[in-house]
């Protein structure tokens, strides 16, 4: 295998792996500190009252839970962040191929569960779709992996 083919796969791995960091980072920053315009913007100001909760214990649990999603969220996209300088091709294809079941897991649930929550259940296909093109970022990424190695 010759460098330049090695590292434009090494580049590619950087690329996916910058793009789902500042997808990540700017989505759990989003739902840290704004999560009640978000609602508001992505289903509307009824369905947003009816999921931010009706009395203010529940509002405030429903804030931490979103504040704390919202930090795992941050935190996967600042290790996504660190990854993508990870220069070992093996780990590179290992970290994808778990990156792709990680998001095809996360289709199933929205499929299965998801779909099933009154307020949510015109939104989890549009999810869905977002969860799918997500996996096949890093199939993409295999498959030009493989190609180079076998080529």
């Amino acid at each position: 295998m010759s460098s330049s083919s090695a590292s434009s796969s090494s580049a590619a791995f950087v690329v996916i792996c910058l793009l789902h960091s500042l997808i990540a980072l700017t989505s759990g920053a989003l739902m840290i500190f704004h999560m009640k315009e978000i609602y508001t913007f992505t289903h509307g100001l009824e369905t947003a009252t009816k999921l931010l909760g009706s009395n203010p214990h529940d509002q405030l649990l429903i804030q931490t839970s979103d504040s704390f999603s919202g930090l795992l969220l941050f935190t996967i996209g600042f290790l996504l962040f660190m990854v993508s300088f990870v220069r070992d091709k093996g780990f590179q294809s290992f970290f994808a191929k778990g990156c792709t079941v990680l998001h095809i897991f996360m289709a199933l649930w929205r499929v299965y569960f998801e779909r099933k929550v009154e307020y949510l259940a015109w939104d989890w296909l549009m999810k869905t779709f977002g969860d799918v093109i997500l996996a096949l970022s890093w199939v993409f990424f295999l498959v030009y992996s493989w190609r180079e190695k076998y080529d």
